[in-house]
Parts: structure tokens; C-alpha cells; sequence
């Protein structure tokens, strides 16, 4: 490394964020960047620590050090060539992953980690100004034609690898734009949309082919798709939401989470929404204590709701890493507090929603809860019991449930290709990502269910390989470091 006592000389640093009363007004990104000397000097942090165990907390097996210590000596270009060689879209990364690298810093032991996730980001922002992400076309063409089914990030990466080991390549994406949870499932303050289209804008130049609009199974039925295609690959997500089974269900006002917040992210895009959800001066309750349930709260917040409560069902996390559930270098159960928690909210753990109750219109009006304690057992998981007496009410008029997802859309193309599903209702797919369909393939999370950006990307570069290789008798894209 080029400065070997920089972890000793220099503190953690990360960028600002726009003022509360701010952000609050527009749906505009809220966080900053460090100029570019402190940022540098946040790459010097990085130790000479000999095994980087980074590398292991990062699915994609970005090659961090190297482009730390590139950042550190001002070598840009450099920088963006070591990130790309791992990892297709750092931007979407560098913004929604939750940097479990950073959980598995060397310096973490004793110190605060290397900002990992604020590097990677300026260094893509940094190469898409200078001009040096273009389009890398294939020197020759396959022949090959391949189908993705989905358009997030597991799909876009698998399309983009496969577009450049020379193959023709149709996303389909049943929303009306591309990008999957990208575009409508993160809120444009977290990650803005045109991002999504400027790597769409070099993916075409690569020659993908974007059909969105189009729901395979339905629109194009999947016989149509395994005639004209030489492979298949399902990239569709953990779509199914995580519902909640309790007397008054049915009340007006009760919602997913991923019915309130495209409503918001079209509606950001310029789309006219009918029926859109809203918040406005409405009294808000949040059911999970995810990223879901932060972004909803955010969105909330933006709306201008009249009070935002958040419960979770599982006890408050310690704010602290325990070394007997989990010690370095794993990924820890901690107390976390978002930019939307900083926001405003009333935040409630070990809560059990009993009934809803409404008002004469059927609209909901009342949630009603009871507050647990979770009892250590002598083998397996704590037992969830309630508290004789801690039954309470709460006004409401909006409940947002945030419950996370419990496989892939149950609609009548996995039926028609006739796909197995393994024991949690996901796509089985082998060690080479094939189904139990020959010529159909699966990666992401409708393959090894709801999970996060970065084993997303991962997943769609390593399925690339295994339709290369399943097409051609070989490949030549490379392999992930944690393959």
C-alpha cells in the first residue's frame, strides 16, 4: 500500500447530507461526496493487512485494496478498470448496498472501517465525467439468441455479459420501464433513476435489446420463448410479498410496500398515476423494520404524513456487534438508523399486529397490537411469547406492509416451462445455473430468494458463464473471486 500508517494518521470521513427541512422537499438524492483529496486520503486508510477479508464480505469479490490504494495515488483510470472487473453497475452498488465489506474491514476490529461504499461510488461518477465508460461491443457475433426474463440488476448484469461474449440479447421486462426494483422499488432519493439509463444507453450500444411492457408468460407465451431463443434465463425477482393474516385485513388503507412506492417513483418520472397512494397528513404505520420499511417511512416523510410509526416484529437489535451471535468478520445484527429514520419516526420493536379494526366505510382507523418477549430456548430459535397486559391501540390511517417477499410471481410461466422449485417455492437451478429445463437458466433473487444488490449482480455475471458455456462448449467471460 502507498501509505502504509494511514489507518493511524487519518479518521473516518464520509460527505455531508443535505439538510433535513431540505431533502425533505424534493425526491433528489441526499447525500454528497468528499472532494477529491479527502477522498484520497480515505483510500490511504486502507491497511497492508495481508489477508483483506473485504474481499470475503463482498459477494462480487471486488478487488477493494487495489482500487483503494489507485484512488490514494490518483490513478482514476486505473481505479475504474480493477471495479469493473468485478462488479458491471458500481453506481448501483456505491448507492443501495449496505456494504457488508465495510462489516469485514481489518481496521472494523478495532477502529472504524475504510469507507468502502463512499470510494466505490466516486470512482464511477468520477470515470462516467471523464468519459471512460463506453460501450464494449463484441468483436464478432455469435449467432446465439438469448432471452433474459427480468430487467434488475441480475438480469441487467447477465444480459451485459452475455451481450459481450458476442451473443444477441432480449431483456423483457413486464413493468413499463427497465431496471426492476432499481427503478421501482428504490425511492429516487437513494438512488436517482437516470443512472438506470445511462447504463441502458451503453447496453444497447452493446446490442441488448430492451423490450419492457411485456409480460413473458402472458404477452409471449413460454413456448414462443423457447422456440425463438437459443436459452432462456429467468432474472424475475422475489416478487411475491410477505402478507399478514389478521382480522381486518380487507380494510381500505392497508397496502404493500411495493404498491405504495412505484405509485411514487412513477409519478417522479412524470407518469400521470390514477388511484396513486398517498400519505399526506394521513397517520402512517409501518410494519418491518428493513430497508423496505425505511423507504417507506422516507416516502412518507416527502408525502407529508401526519406521524410515522414504525414496529417490528423481532426484538431491537444490540447497537453494537456481539461476538457470540456475530463476531468479525461476519455480517453483524445491529442497531441501524437510516437517513429516513433521521427524518422523523416513532420506532417500536417486538410488536405483534393482532386485528385492524375501520370506521363505518371500511376504512382502516385502528391498529391493534400486543408487545412480545422472546424467550431463549435450550436448542433453536427463541420462543416469540406474549405480554400478559401490553395489548394497545394505535390511530391510523395508512398501513404500509414492509414483510419482505416469499418467492417469485406465481403467474403461468414457471408452470408452462415447467421449472422445479425448491423447498422455499424458488427457481432450483444447479451449480452451472441450469434449471431443471434444459436451456433454461436462473439467477438472482427468484433463484435464491429475496437478497441484496451486490449477490444479485454476482448471480447474473456467474449465470452469463454457464449459458456461455452451455451455448459455446466454453467461455471466456470471467469468473467472479468468489466463484
Amino acid at each position: 500500500m502507498g501509505k502504509i500508517t494511514g489507518f493511524l494518521e487519518i479518521d473516518r470521513h464520509l460527505p455531508g447530507r443535505r439538510p433535513i427541512d431540505e431533502r425533505l422537499k424534493d425526491w433528489r438524492e441526499f447525500e454528497g461526496k468528499l472532494p477529491e483529496p479527502e477522498l484520497r486520503e480515505q483510500g490511504a486508510r486502507c491497511m497492508d493487512c495481508g489477508i483483506p477479508f473485504c474481499h470475503k464480505g463482498c459477494p462480487l469479490g471486488n478487488l477493494i485494496p487495489e482500487w483503494n490504494d489507485l484512488v490514494y495515488r490518483d490513478r482514476w483510470r486505473e481505479a475504474i478498470d480493477r471495479l469493473h472487473s468485478t462488479n458491471n453497475f458500481p453506481e448501483f452498488t456505491g448507492r443501495i448496498c449496505p456494504a457488508p465489506c465495510e462489516e469485514a474491514c481489518v481496521l472494523n476490529i478495532a477502529d472504524s472501517p475504510v469507507t468502502i461504499k463512499q470510494i466505490e461510488k466516486q470512482i464511477i461518477e468520477h470515470a462516467w465525467k471523464e468519459g471512460w465508460v463506453v460501450p464494449r461491443p463484441p468483436a464478432r457475433k455469435t449467432g446465439k439468441k438469448i432471452a433474459v426474463v427480468g430487467s434488475g440488476p441480475a438480469g441487467l448484469a447477465c444480459a451485459q455479459q452475455l451481450a459481450r461474449a458476442g451473443h444477441d440479447v432480449t431483456v423483457f421486462e413486464r413493468a413499463d420501464r427497465i431496471g426492476g426494483l432499481l427503478r421501482y422499488g428504490i425511492p429516487d432519493f437513494k438512488m436517482e433513476k437516470h443512472l438506470i439509463d445511462r447504463r441502458m444507453a451503453q447496453m444497447e450500444a452493446e446490442g441488448v435489446t430492451f423490450r419492457p411492457g411485456t409480460n413473458v408468460g402472458t404477452d409471449v407465451a413460454a413456448a414462443d420463448l423457447r422456440r425463438l431463443f437459443d436459452a432462456v434465463v429467468l432474472a424475475g425477482g422475489s416478487t411475491t410479498p410477505r402478507d399478514i393474516a389478521v382480522p381486518g385485513r380487507e380494510l381500505r388503507g392497508i397496502h404493500f410496500a411495493m404498491d405504495f412506492l412505484p405509485s411514487q417513483n412513477k409519478t417522479v418520472a412524470g407518469d400521470s398515476v390514477p388511484d396513486r397512494i398517498l400519505a399526506t397528513g394521513k397517520r402512517v404505520v409501518i410494519l418491518g423494520g428493513g430497508d423496505t420499511g425505511s423507504d417507506c417511512l422516507g416516502t412518507s416523510n416527502r408525502h407529508g404524513a401526519k406521524s410515522v410509526h414504525q414496529f417490528e416484529l423481532l426484538p431491537m437489535p444490540p447497537s453494537t456487534r456481539t461476538e457470540d451471535v456475530a463476531p468479525w468478520p461476519y455480517w453483524p445484527m445491529t442497531l441501524r438508523t437510516s437517513s429516513s429514520h433521521e427524518e422523523g419516526v416513532v420506532r417500536d420493536w417486538s410488536i405483534n399486529t393482532k386485528h385492524f379494526s375501520g370506521d363505518e366505510h371500511g376504512n382502516v382507523k385502528k391498529l391493534h397490537g400486543v408487545r412480545l418477549e422472546w424467550q431463549k430456548q435450550p436448542a433453536g430459535p427463541p420462543k416469540m411469547v406474549e405480554v400478559p397486559g401490553s395489548e394497545f391501540e394505535i390511530d391510523c390511517d395508512l398501513v404500509l406492509l414492509a414483510l419482505g417477499f416469499v418467492g417469485p410471481d406465481r403467474g403461468p410461466l414457471l408452470a408452462d416451462l415447467g421449472v422445479e422449485l425448491d423447498a422455499r417455492g424458488n427457481v432450483a437451478a444447479g451449480p452451472t445455473w441450469t434449471t431443471s429445463v434444459p436451456g433454461v437458466f436462473a439467477c438472482g433473487d427468484v433463484r435464491r430468494g429475496q437478497s441484496l444488490v451486490v449477490w444479485a449482480i454476482w448471480e447474473g455475471r456467474e449465470a452469463a458463464r454457464g449459458v456461455d458455456e452451455y451455448l459455446m462448449g466454453e467461455t471466456r467471460l470471467p469468473a467472479s473471486p468468489q466463484a
